[in-house]
């Protein structure tokens, strides 16, 4: 990796964070059995949504406050607000952690955070100390390495919660399935920089939104990554994401918005349930090994101002 596709971003997020802040913040695909070696058989997925809980873990690396609030499947009715303390739904669940950007925290995210949890995944998001609502916004700790470094620190103690006796979380989660991880732009710089400069080979789906190339692949981690960019993105530029898919090998995917800048789709753009359905199914597809959602890709993608790029044959 070049010095200059650093340089690329820290200029734009230096421009752009007082804007950032305020928001909290065509191959298709293909229909083959899904091959290659797996840690263990997967589970079947949900097919039904359910309620969301919420807890909250005081956790640090080092002296690094690393406050964490997991939302997960939970018993009740679907829809409504996350429940505090919410008795977990019957099952073990695969983990997918996810990333906020600058200036943001887990609930400025709740659209990307809330469909993995109603889908059936527990997900830990953490509150990074120098780049989440209320600090100054020290992108150097992506740059670094602290925030990548500081996922697989709640990565496992998140699957340690498997096995503390008396927990909740305790026999529910699947520590089996391998990790998904996701992030938008300093949290999508966080989850690519996971599969390079600073990797955990536990992961076994990414999804960067908004990010820029951290690094070359890391051999030691083999992911399905999924891309989500606006091709006219003023702050992390679409070319450098480009760039990254195209250093990685596959199961990968590209997901481009015509016309969108950094983050309209997360919170308003027309696009953004297409966007929310492609996250899912990825995931779904990824850690559950449910090849119907992987076949739903391509008609998840399928909407005006969506373009479809995937590769999802296992590489060698």
């Amino acid at each position: 990796m070049t010095l200059r596709r650093r340089t690329v971003l820290g200029l734009g997020l230096a421009g752009a964070a007082t804007a950032s802040a305020s928001l909290l913040g065509a191959r298709h695909a293909l229909s083959d059995p899904l091959s290659g070696p797996r840690p263990a058989p997967f589970q079947d997925a949900p097919t039904e949504p359910f309620a969301i809980g919420v807890r909250e873990f005081g956790w640090s690396r080092g002296d690094r406050r690393l406050t964490t609030r997991i939302f997960y499947p939970a018993t009740g009715s679907p829809g409504g607000e996350p429940v505090r303390d919410a008795p977990i739904a019957d099952g073990a669940f695969p983990v997918c952690e996810f990333s906020h950007g600058l200036g943001g925290n887990p609930e400025s995210y709740a659209p990307l955070v809330r469909p993995l949890a109603a889908a059936g995944f527990i997900v830990p998001a953490p509150v990074f100390p120098t780049t989440s609502s209320g600090t100054e916004g020290n992108i150097g700790d992506v740059y670094n390495g602290n925030q990548s470094m500081d996922v697989s620190e709640v990565i496992t103690r998140t699957l340690a919660l498997n096995d503390a006796s008396g927990d909740p979380f305790a026999g529910r989660i699947d520590v089996d399935a391998g990790v998904g991880v996701a992030g938008h732009s300093l949290g999508g710089m966080t989850t690519h920089g996971l599969l390079t400069a600073w990797p955990d080979d536990r992961i076994a789906a990414a999804v960067p939104f908004a990010c820029v190339d951290m690094g070359n692949p890391a051999g030691s981690v083999s992911a399905n990554v999924m891309f989500v960019h606006g091709d006219q993105d003023p702050i992390c530029q679409y070319g450098l994401a480009r760039q990254a898919y195209g250093e990685l090998p596959a199961p990968k995917a590209f997901l481009t918005h015509q016309g969108i800048g950094h983050d309209e789709y997360i919170w308003g753009d027309a696009n953004h349930d297409a966007t929310v359905a492609t996250y899912v199914d990825w995931m779904r597809w990824s850690l559950y090994g449910d090849t119907a959602a992987r076949d739903r890709l391509a008609q998840d993608a399928a909407a005006p101002g969506l373009v479809w790029d995937a590769e999802l044959a296992i590489s060698g």
